[in-house]
């Protein structure tokens, strides 16, 4: 793709200073141009005329027509050459340098949404600092997610682009709503998935290789308050917490636990383009 788009910017760039250097070749290209277009619109109004779609004065006018734009755009070359250049620059200098966007119209590229900015920047975030151990081995937490404590939370291991929205999701409720979230559980092997699920239903539905966390792409997550994690749904202050939580982590491309039948408020996982879930 990158060769392709150099080849089309060296193009366009010797076409550019042939235009601008040679005024023969200039005004061929202006010529060739006008006469195209022309001859584009009178074939459209002809074969409108044709199937009654367009009327007889109507063809006339564009066809006499024609003929004015010509002798107006050949009169005004340098103008037109002018104002082809004022759009066209841009655009190739976006191609040479890389930055996928056009340059000097970067307002009107914006989503207007800060989140979503973030992503297309690719702002690097960086994890929050490991807990302890022991917080993660609590008799509260055993009793709500059992296991816990023998959980990865090595962001490392997450797929890169959903350790980025994840760690934006951190990043937003800490700064606007300030909740500060912990690392449950991020990757889990195959052995450790079948391990939950012969706990029951109540901990996961998932069996060994039908879970988004043995691929990188899910996390578990809990609020951490005083030095505690805060998981029970009994909480009010943590319920009002993964509401906002869940509609942070959709607004940034995430799915949400606890938008299933089996809710489960501090899942979440990344739906990656392109990636299947096997479920055999």
């Amino acid at each position: 793709m990158i060769f392709f788009a150099l080849f089309c910017y060296f193009a366009l760039t010797v076409a550019a200073l042939a235009i601008f250097l040679f005024p023969s070749f200039r005004d061929r290209v202006l010529r060739a141009t006008i006469s195209l277009s022309t001859a584009t619109a009178v074939f459209l109004i002809k074969f409108g005329y044709r199937f009654g779609l367009v009327s007889e004065a109507s063809f006339q006018l564009v066809r006499d027509g024609g003929l004015g734009v010509r002798t107006f755009a050949v009169r005004h070359r340098y103008l037109l050459l002018s104002g082809m250049g004022l759009l066209v620059v841009p655009v190739m200098l976006s191609v040479a340098f890389g930055t996928g966007r056009v340059l000097f119209f970067d307002d009107w590229a914006t989503t207007g949404d800060p989140k979503i900015e973030a992503l297309l920047k690719g702002e690097q975030l960086v994890p929050p600092p490991a807990l302890p151990p022991e917080i993660f081995a609590t008799a509260e937490v055993e009793q709500v997610r059992p296991l816990t404590k023998e959980g990865s939370r090595d962001w490392a291991v997450l797929d890169a682009d959903f350790r980025n929205r994840l760690l934006l999701v951190y990043k937003i409720m800490k700064e606007k709503h300030g909740y500060d979230l912990a690392l449950l559980e991020g990757y889990r092997s195959p052995e450790r998935q079948a391990k939950l699920a012969a706990l029951g239903n109540t901990v996961t539905l998932a069996k060994a290789n039908q879970s988004y966390h043995q691929y990188g792409l899910a996390a578990d997550n809990a609020f951490f308050r005083n030095g505690k994690l805060v998981i029970s749904e009994r909480d009010p202050w943590a319920m009002e917490g993964y509401r906002l939580y869940g509609e942070v982590a959709e607004s940034v491309g995430l799915v949400w636990g606890g938008r299933w039948s089996f809710k489960d408020y501090g899942h979440v996982e990344y739906r990656k383009p392109g990636f299947k879930l096997p479920r055999d």
